[in-house]
C-alpha cells in the first residue's frame, strides 16, 4: 500500500472517529499524527513544519490574558451590563452578544473574540437559567461571519490579500455588505430555531435588573492592569502588519506583559493562569495540523483541487461556483488555511493559462473558504475553542448536534453568496 493510500486511511479513520465522539477528539488528533509519522507519510521535521504555531501562540497568549483578566470580575460586570441593557431578555441578549461576537471578530480574529465573549455567556445565562448552548453556536456562527468582512478577520482572507495584492479597503468594498445581509438572515433562523427555548422567569429577570454591576469588580488594579495589557495587544493587533509581526507574538507579548505586572514573583498565580489555558484546543490543533499536513505532503489536497477544476473545462462562470462551493464544503472538514494555501497557485495557473478575470474566483474562495467554517464543529478554529470551553465548563456541544443545525445554516449562506458572486461578478 503505498503513502498516499495510507495517508487517506488514517485521515478518514480519525475523522469518523472524532464524529462518532467514541474517542475524545485530542487523543484522536494527537494519535493519528503520530500514525502519520509511525507509518513514513511524515518524518518528524516535516511534521512540526506542518504545525502552524502562529495559531497556538495567539491561542496560548489570548488564553493567559483571559484567564488573569477573569480574576478580576469584569466577565460578570459585563454580563450583568449587557443584561440590564436588553432588560435581560433572553432573546435580545443572543442577538446582543452575536453582534458584538460579529463585530469583533471582523475588527480583530475570531479566536480573540470567542475567548473574551464565552465566558460573559456562561456567566449571564447561568443567572437568567436558561441553556447556554443556543447562546454558543450562534456566537461560532457569528465570529465565523464576522470574520469574512476584512482582510484580518480570518487566516484565509489574508493569504489571499497578501498572494494577490487585496488592501482592507478592498475586502470592506467587496466582502462587508454581503457579511451583514447573511449575518442579520443567520439570526433570524437562529431566534427561528431556538426562540421558544429561550425564557427565562420574570422573577429571575427582575433579580438580574437589581443586580449592582460595580459590585462585581473584584480587583480594580489588576483590572487597570489587564486593560492596560489588552489595549498593548489590540493595538500591536492592528499594526502587526506594518510591524512585521505575527499576530502570535502580539497575543504572547501582551500575555508576558500582564504575567510581568501582575505576578512578577507570584509562582502560585502564574501557575494558576497558565494551568486555564485550554490545552485540550491546543493539543487537538496540534495533531490536526499533521493530519491534513500528510494530505499536503502525499498531494491529496492538490490532486482533488486540480480535477475538480478541470471539471469545469475552464469555464470562468462554472469555476467560481465550483471553488465556492467546493472550498466551502472542504473547509467545513478540514483546516482552511492548507487548502486555501493550495488552491491560490491552482488559480493564479488559471490566470496564466487564458483566463482573463480572475476577480470572481478570489472573492469566491475567500466567502467559501470563511464561511464554510461553519459547517461543522471541527470548520474553524473558532469553533474548536468554543467547544472546548464548554466542554470544561459542563456544557458539551455534540459535534452531531452542532453540524445538523449549522451545517444547513452554513450551505444557505454559500447560496446566499452565489447569487452574491454571480450578480456583482459573473
Amino acid at each position: 500500500m503505498n503513502s498516499t493510500a495510507v495517508a487517506v486511511i488514517v485521515f478518514v479513520a480519525a475523522y469518523a472517529l472524532i464524529i462518532s465522539e467514541k474517542v475524545h477528539r485530542t487523543i484522536v488528533g494527537i494519535l493519528g499524527a503520530m500514525l502519520m509519522i509511525l507509518f513514513g507519510i511524515l518524518d518528524q521535521e516535516t511534521a512540526i513544519r506542518h504545525i502552524d504555531f502562529n495559531t497556538l501562540g495567539l491561542l496560548m497568549g489570548m488564553m493567559v490574558i483571559v484567564s488573569i483578566t477573569s480574576e478580576t470580575g469584569l466577565f460578570n460586570f459585563l454580563a450583568i451590563w449587557a443584561a440590564k441593557k436588553v432588560k435581560a431578555k433572553p432573546v435580545a441578549l443572543l442577538l446582543a452578544l452575536s453582534t458584538i461576537t460579529a463585530v469583533c471578530s471582523a475588527l480583530l480574529d475570531n479566536v480573540t473574540t470567542v475567548l473574551l465573549t464565552v465566558p460573559i455567556t456562561f456567566s449571564i445565562t447561568s443567572q437568567l437559567k436558561v441553556d447556554v448552548k443556543p447562546f454558543l453556536i450562534s456566537q461560532i456562527l457569528a465570529s465565523n461571519i464576522g470574520g469574512t468582512a476584512t482582510l484580518i478577520g480570518d487566516p484565509p482572507n489574508i493569504m489571499i490579500g497578501s498572494a494577490v495584492g487585496l488592501s482592507f479597503v478592498d475586502f470592506i468594498y467587496n466582502m462587508t455588505g454581503v457579511s451583514i445581509i447573511i449575518f442579520i438572515i443567520v439570526e433570524a433562523l437562529m431566534i427561528l430555531i431556538y426562540g421558544k427555548e429561550l425564557v427565562t422567569q420574570p422573577a429571575l429577570r427582575d433579580k438580574v435588573m437589581h443586580f449592582d454591576e460595580k459590585s462585581q469588580i473584584k480587583d480594580p488594579v489588576l483590572l487597570k492592569k489587564c486593560l492596560f495589557a489588552v489595549a498593548v495587544t489590540i493595538t500591536m493587533f492592528v499594526l502587526h502588519s506594518r510591524l512585521h509581526l505575527e499576530t502570535a507574538t502580539a497575543a504572547l507579548t501582551g500575555a508576558g506583559l500582564l504575567l510581568l505586572i501582575s505576578y512578577a514573583r507570584n509562582e502560585v498565580m502564574i501557575a494558576k493562569a497558565l494551568s486555564r489555558v485550554e490545552w485540550l484546543a491546543i493539543f487537538f490543533f496540534a495533531g490536526l495540523f499533521v493530519l491534513v499536513g500528510a494530505l499536503v505532503e502525499t498531494g491529496v489536497i492538490e490532486m482533488l483541487a486540480a480535477e475538480a477544476i478541470k471539471i469545469t473545462k475552464g469555464n470562468e462562470g462554472a469555476t467560481t461556483m465550483l471553488i465556492l462551493w467546493m472550498s466551502a464544503f472542504a473547509s467545513a472538514f478540514i483546516d482552511n488555511i492548507p487548502f486555501v494555501a493550495t488552491l491560490i497557485p491552482l488559480i493564479q495557473d488559471m490566470g496564466r493559462m487564458g483566463i482573463a478575470d480572475l476577480a470572481p474566483m478570489w472573492w469566491a474562495l475567500a466567502l467559501g473558504a470563511c464561511l464554510g467554517g461553519n459547517g461543522t464543529l471541527i470548520g474553524a478554529s473558532a469553533n474548536v475553542v468554543v467547544a472546548s470551553m464548554a466542554a470544561q465548563r459542563g456544557k458539551p456541544i455534540s459535534f452531531l448536534a452542532f453540524m445538523k443545525i449549522a451545517l444547513p445554516i452554513m450551505t444557505l449562506t454559500i447560496a446566499i453568496s452565489s447569487v452574491y458572486v454571480w450578480i456583482r461578478y459573473l
